[in-house]
């Protein structure tokens, strides 16, 4: 992302992994690693990852934490199925500011498993949350899905004017 002056500031990206047991630690957190990974050969500077548990209130609790005063990308993974702990769009909807359909529905349309995806995309200040899948393949997929248009994204979120 340019800055005035023609100086160059990496873009910066925080990945949260929702999961029940990656924070019991009986599962590996094989999709946050993966999408910390790909951000980073994207050019992204991966400044935190975290883990939350399933659920809207723990999801919203830690966006709170990862959101304010971030001017990036906060890619959470896992938690936008069908199932009765899948609350991770609830969690995001509760704090995301303007939401982002044209995104989320970019990201559902890479595989036909994306249709069931609940996942939702939003800002917050000058923050952007994407909701991928908990798998791997999904999570990344995703991510890629929309990946061209983020650094665009996110120097309009930071106020530059470019139109």
């Amino acid at each position: 992302m340019a800055l005035e002056g023609g100086n160059e500031q990496p873009l910066q990206a925080r990945v949260l992994t929702v999961s029940d047991g990656v924070v019991a630690g009986t599962r590996q957190d094989r999709s946050g690693a993966a999408l910390v990974e790909r951000l980073g050969d994207a050019g992204f500077q991966v400044v935190d990852h975290q883990v939350a548990a399933d659920g809207a209130e723990s999801v919203a609790a830690a966006l709170r934490r990862l959101c304010p005063g971030f001017a990036g990308l906060v890619v959470t993974t896992g938690g936008t199925g069908f199932g009765p702990r899948d609350l991770t769009p609830e969690g995001t909807r509760a704090v995301v500011e303007r939401e982002a359909p044209g995104l989320a529905e970019a990201m559902r349309l890479v595989n036909p498993l994306g249709r069931l995806s609940r996942g939702v995309a939003g800002t917050v200040d000058r923050a952007l949350v994407l909701n991928v899948p908990g798998s791997t393949a999904g999570a990344v997929e995703c991510l890629e899905a929309v990946l061209d248009v983020l650094p665009h994204a996110l120097r309009l979120l930071a106020g530059h004017r470019e139109h």
